[in-house]
Parts: structure tokens; C-alpha cells; sequence
């Protein structure tokens, strides 16, 4: 008999494979379940085996030593984040380093997406203090939460004033930016307000990806710990399964790239642009930007101390002990 695994992952297209049984497992039954926002902690969650998990979340359980989760490094979601720094279209700035003593929105203080993009702008001489920081609702269709999540420093770090949507307090210049992962409605029309303080973000992300040598990670793969100790293989099938999704979703993508028009241009320059297994699952691979992060979470004053790429994950993919 298969065992049973209900996932709850974002709707990443890569993972429609999967979804609709094309690959599939002789061990392994896998429910996936597509939700818009991230559970809050798989650990205690009780409709879900396994999860897509915020990396920044995930470090902060292992140093809390919360070991209910076991977190595999399979970077669900990757992605360069300048091109998520967002400005009005008559803005001056065009460069990261002109966001030294500016009003920065941030729509979650130590969501990973975001810390990855304080590390890019770090990287052009922008430290923490460098700038003020509001965090908050990117539009009103967003709810209003904790988004400090106990980080406000007054004068530094604080909530937007009245909780008001960070794109109206741009429009009237009271921020001068916004950290965002995904833009609000109207941002890809003609004529919208708004627009990436690079012009040429994609060029800017090729050479940051010269220098480090990987594309960030935002969120993992986690598997509740109960279960890995009753059936210490899912890592590795849970892994493959994934894996393989990605695999025959990239084939396909290659084969059916008239989703738009400019799609093959766009799957060319990734496949020659980026060396092959820039998006590999695995510790061994992924061990300098593990560390990186985790460097970036301790700098940046989120995390106490800088922890180890092998304190953050106790298993490799194929479900082998790391360390």
C-alpha cells in the first residue's frame, strides 16, 4: 500500500506535472494541495504532511530548536530579486546604490524574498541603517497583519503610518520604493505608475549571478518529522517526484513555448545564460547559498547567530544524514 502524503505547495506551473499524475510513484502517494498563502507552521498544521516553506521561517524554527519539521534542501522557489524593487515612473533613482536614505516599503520584514533583496542592495553599500523601512500591505486588497513580525525598531523599522497600502503611500511620496515579490494589478499595462528602479534588472541579476554563483532561495520543502521517522525513504521519493515534475515541465515548456510570444526567446537565454543545474536540488549544490543566507539573516539582525548550512539541514535529498 502507497503511502499517503498531502502537500501544500503555491501554484508553481513546474509543479503541474505532478498534479495531474503524469509522474507518479510506486511508493508514494502525493495529494497536492494549491494554496495562495504559505501555512503558518507545518509542524502543528493538521491537515498537511508536508509543506513549501519560507527558508527565513524554516532557519528561525531550527534555531529555536524546533525539530517537528524536517526541511529538505529542495529550493521550491528561486528567483533574483532586484527586479522586485519597485519606484514611480518619475523617479530619479536607477541604480540600487541611490536607496541609501530613502523611504523603503517592504510588504513583510523577514519574509526570505525580501532579505535576499536587502542582500542585493547591501552588496551596492546599502546597510540596514542606511535607509527607513515601512512594512505593510502592498494594495488594499492585501489584508492588514503583523508584518514586522517583532522586528520595528522606531525611527528605522516601523508599520506603515495608518496601515495604509504601500502603493498609495508611493504615489504620494511618501515612500520612494517598495520591496515587493509579486506587482500590484495595473503594473504590466501601458500607462501604469510604476516601474523597476533598474531599467535593465535582468543584466544586473546575470552579473550577481556571476559573482555568487547561484539563483536565491526563497522557500523549501519541509516534511513533518513524525513522518520521515516512521518512513525515512519519502525524503528521497518526495524529492524525486518533484524533481522529475520540474524536469518534464521545462521539456514541455521548451516544446510549448507559444504561451506568449517572446516565451522561447526568454527559454533560450535561461538555457545559455544560466549553466545547467542552476536550479539543482541537493546540499552539496546548495551549500554556498545556504550559508549566504543564513549569513544575511544574522547580519541583518533577524537572526541571533549566523547558523551552519549543516545545523539548518540534517538530511540531503536522496534521505542521506548530512554531517
Amino acid at each position: 500500500m502507497k503511502l499517503r502524503l498531502k502537500i501544500a505547495l503555491r501554484d508553481w506551473d513546474y509543479m503541474t506535472p505532478l498534479v495531474l499524475g503524469d509522474i507518479t510513484s510506486d511508493k508514494l502517494e502525493v495529494e497536492v494541495d494549491r494554496v495562495g498563502t504559505l501555512i503558518s507552521h507545518l509542524g502543528t498544521d493538521p491537515d498537511y504532511q508536508a509543506a513549501e516553506m519560507s527558508f527565513s521561517r524554516y532557519t528561525q524554527m531550527r534555531h529555536d530548536g524546533d525539530k517537528s519539521v524536517i526541511g529538505i534542501p529542495n529550493f521550491i522557489m528561486r528567483g533574483f530579486r532586484h527586479r522586485c524593487i519597485m519606484t514611480m515612473v518619475d523617479s530619479d533613482m536607477t541604480t540600487l546604490g541611490q536607496l541609501k536614505g530613502k523611504r523603503i516599503g517592504v510588504t513583510g520584514w523577514r519574509d526570505s524574498g525580501n532579505t535576499w533583496t536587502r542582500a542585493a542592495i547591501r552588496r551596492e553599500g546599502v546597510e540596514v541603517k542606511d535607509a527607513r523601512w515601512f512594512a505593510g500591505r502592498l494594495t488594499d486588497a492585501h489584508p492588514i497583519t503583523d508584518r514586522l513580525d517583532g522586528f520595528g525598531q522606531p525611527g528605522l523599522i516601523e508599520a506603515c503610518p495608518g496601515e495604509r497600502p504601500m502603493v498609495d503611500l508611493l504615489r504620494e511620496g511618501q515612500l520612494d520604493a517598495i520591496f515587493t515579490p509579486f506587482m500590484p494589478n495595473g503594473y504590466f499595462e501601458p500607462g501604469s505608475p510604476f516601474r523597476q528602479v533598474l531599467a535593465d534588472f535582468r543584466g544586473e541579476e546575470q552579473r550577481y549571478f556571476n559573482d555568487v554563483g547561484y539563483v536565491p532561495g526563497m522557500h523549501l520543502i519541509g516534511i513533518k518529522s513524525d513522518i520521515v521517522a516512521a518512513h525515512p525513504w519519502v525524503i528521497a521519493e518526495l524529492n524525486h517526484l518533484i524533481d522529475e515534475s520540474q524536469k518534464m515541465w521545462t521539456e514541455k515548456r521548451r516544446k510549448y513555448a507559444e504561451t506568449t510570444p517572446w516565451m522561447f526567446d526568454e527559454v533560450l537565454k535561461t538555457a545559455r545564460d544560466l549553466p545547467k543545474g542552476w536550479d539543482a536540488s541537493g546540499f552539496a549544490v546548495n551549500r554556498k547559498m545556504i550559508d549566504d543566507f543564513a549569513r544575511e539573516l544574522h547580519v541583518q539582525g533577524i537572526m541571533k547567530r549566523h547558523m551552519t548550512p549543516e545545523e539548518l539541514f540534517a538530511y540531503d535529498t536522496d534521505g542521506s544524514r548530512i554531517g
